[in-house]
């Protein structure tokens, strides 16, 4: 059992950089792969970023080279840097975790666990 909370949402304006965090607690040993989701009103969840237990990393092109992903076992936190936001990148984003044999999928299906969200809002 794998508890998730997300924090570090907000508003900001194009151009701007968010944190995003996810406090992971529970059995974390046994995750595999986490990821970032995002969601906008009247769409599905979308992958935006994965890493693995190795630490590789994969991205959604429309974030590639603004989003850096990373974890920090030790503290068992998930982490997004957000650089350069655009208005296309507000929506509630999620943290999620995969357990067993995964890769840095970005695949919603693969993953079990997730968080209850947190907002990022872009004005331009």
């Amino acid at each position: 059992q794998v508890q998730l909370v997300e924090s570090g949402g907000g508003s900001v304006q194009s151009g701007g950089s968010l944190m995003l965090s996810c406090a992971a607690s529970g059995n974390t040993g046994s995750i595999g792969c986490m990821g970032w989701f995002r969601q906008v009103p009247a769409k599905e969840r979308e992958g935006v970023a994965a890493v693995d237990k190795i630490g590789s990393t994969r991205y959604h092109d429309s974030v590639k080279g603004r989003f850096t992903i990373s974890r920090d076992t030790a503290k068992n936190t998930l982490y997004l840097q957000m650089n350069n936001l655009k208005p296309e990148d507000a929506g509630m984003y999620f943290c999620a975790a995969a357990y067993g044999y995964c890769t840095n999928t970005l695949l919603r299906i693969a993953y079990r666990d997730w968080g209850q969200g947190t907002q990022v809002t872009v004005s331009s």
